[in-house]
């Protein structure tokens, strides 16, 4: 499997990605009272809602452009503040609007077994980084984006670990046989870097993995490291990988003459888990961190003496020469069931290996596709789609961290599936950051409450998948990732049936006008996080006290409700 290696070297040209291209109810319904709500959108007082002809027998609930009509008096204890309705936005003038079928949810209050918590959603850099200034609590712009995705997890790693990344504690200069060049040069690392990532870590309450070097075999090196780190960063470090992707060594020039085996791979291993295990021995192990699925269980039988976690690396669409038509970075596969069925098939093998054994299990480095440079997926609304989807897949599984692989280079010529780039000159820019779509996708899910899954059923819908989570304070979040494409479907007409009478029901929304549009994904209107829940407007058409929620959700987009009790 290839790899997206998140250096200079792998940057594309800006030419190089190319986008992809019955009748009305007579009846009125009368609300009782009216339900404060909050947000971005006009005004709405009405207290009547009209059904709005759908094709199908079910009435529907106003649009939020809707011409209010007056309501009868109601005494003064039932009347509330106006209800702002969220104002989502319509398919592009001049579409198709072709047909999707009605979705259909039943949530119910059993459980899945499986929770939401706060951290699960992390960034991925490489190892080389951390000798980055801009890792500080002084940039104001990366902070803001750590704070965005709600307590994250920094992973330091990727291919530079085990070529071009030297660890000292005592200053001495790097051996000559660790090679880099003038796009990827070798970065010397110490005390002084982990000192200065502390700070970014406590001022965007982000914790951290790290990688030790394993391609330049030196176990007293990497536990040197790893005493400094758990001495620098207490409890914000949360664990240590030995080398990365060592399933790949001998097919991308880390131990080439040497034929590198699975077999001494946990030689080495169980040699680094020692020497670190003897200066740092509540840091756990995480590993093997590789994207062949034959080395996890190996990692999990290892006799090494701390606790571990299983790790696994997973590019779904990395075919990068055509060859498996259906692993290729393509926009169709992209947005397809078949991309969401067998990313779930892949994670649930990783889980049942670590639920075996009773481990935590990982996805520290994860993204659209390994292939370098732009494909038709690179830096489109499409991909925020995806993360957004792939994320609440892996954690109603049960795997509790994921992290997409990502570049403090430059927005323009650096890696175009990073997460986050910096804004300047290529190659390391001015260090100020900003996300991409991929990044709001995950910021999505990161904006939501801590809770259980809930199991649901669905229907219909066309490309939507649907996720329901039990908060904290009874109320209920649900999830709608709406793949249907933006540019040609209509909006689908929603039937949710909740497991209470809600009180009050709000909305968040990512959209973006088409698959492949850049730079254009906006949460609730803007380039930033979710709104706090408090100020989100109303589901247009909330029905109080209703079980039977009744809405239209445009393509593309990925909406939270949250309905309390």
């Amino acid at each position: 499997m290839a790899r997206f290696d998140s250096s200079p070297g792998k940057a594309d040209s800006p030419d190089s990605a190319k986008p992809a291209s019955a009748g009305k109810s007579a009846e009125k319904r009368k609300r009782s009272r009216i339900v404060a709500g909050a947000g971005i959108t006009a005004v709405v007082a009405a207290a009547v809602l009209i059904p709005l002809s759908l094709g199908s027998p079910t009435p529907a609930p106003p649009a939020a452009s809707s011409p209010a009509q007056s309501a009868p008096a109601l005494a003064p204890a039932e009347v509330g503040p106006p209800v702002t309705y969220y104002k989502q936005p319509g398919p592009p003038a001049g579409s198709p609007l072709e047909k999707v079928e009605p979705l259909k949810v039943d949530v119910s209050s059993d459980l899945v077994g499986t929770s939401l918590n706060k951290g699960t959603m992390g960034i991925s850099l490489e190892a080389t980084d951390l000798a980055d200034p801009d890792l500080s609590s002084d940039n104001a712009s990366l902070v803001k984006l750590l704070k965005e995705l709600d307590q994250p997890v920094l992973r330091f790693g990727g291919n530079a670990v085990d070529r071009r990344f030297f660890w000292t504690s005592t200053g001495e200069a790097v051996p000559a046989d660790y090679k880099g060049d003038e796009t990827h040069p070798v970065k010397a690392v110490g005390p002084a870097d982990l000192t200065r990532l502390k700070t970014l870590l406590e001022a965007g309450d982000a914790k951290v993995t790290l990688t030790v070097d394993l391609g330049h075999y030196n176990p007293a090196r990497a536990a040197d490291m790893v005493k400094n780190a758990s001495q620098i960063l207490g409890d914000r470090l949360l664990s240590v990988t030995v080398g990365n992707e060592p399933n790949g060594f001998v097919f991308n020039d880390v131990k080439t003459g040497s034929g590198y085996s699975l077999e001494q791979y946990i030689r080495e291993l169980k040699d680094y888990a020692n020497a670190i295990y003897a200066v740092a021995p509540n840091v756990p192990i995480s590993g093997p961190g590789t994207f062949d699925s034959k080395w996890w269980q190996p990692f999990v039988d290892a006799d090494i003496p701390q606790k571990k976690i299983l790790t696994f690396h997973h590019y779904p669409l990395s075919d990068c020469d055509g060859k498996v038509p259906q692993d290729s970075p393509t926009m169709a596969n992209l947005v397809s069931r078949t991309m969401h069925d067998r990313a779930a098939e892949y994670q649930n093998a990783a889980l049942a290996v670590g639920r075996a054994a009773g481990l935590e299990t990982w996805i520290p480095e994860t993204g659209v596709s390994a292939c370098p440079g732009s494909n038709e997926t690179s830096r489109t609304h499409a991909s925020a789609l995806w993360a957004a989807d792939y994320a609440l897949t892996a954690a109603q599984l049960g795997i509790t961290r994921v992290s997409l692989h990502s570049s403090l280079l430059t927005c323009k010529g650096g890696p175009p599936l990073s997460a986050v780039c910096s804004a300047g000159a290529y190659p390391y820019g001015n260090g100020k950051m900003s996300g991409r779509a991929n990044f709001f996708g995950l910021s999505m899910v990161a904006g939501l409450e801590a809770g259980k899954f809930m199991k649901l059923n669905s229907s219909g819908g066309g490309l939507a998948f649907s996720y329901a989570l039990q908060n904290a304070d009874g109320s209920t979040s649900v999830v709608i990732v709406n793949e249907n494409d933006p540019e040609k479907a209509a909006q689908t007409f929603v039937t949710l049936n909740l497991p209470g009478k809600p009180v009050t029901g709000t909305m968040t929304q990512l959209s973006g006008p088409s698959y492949s549009a850049e730079d254009q994904t906006v949460i609730d209107g803007a380039k930033t996080e979710p709104k706090p829940l408090a100020k989100r407007a109303t589901v247009p058409g909330f029905a109080y006290k209703s079980q039977t929620q009744q809405f239209k959700l445009t393509a593309g987009t990925v909406t939270v409700l949250n309905f309390k009790y």
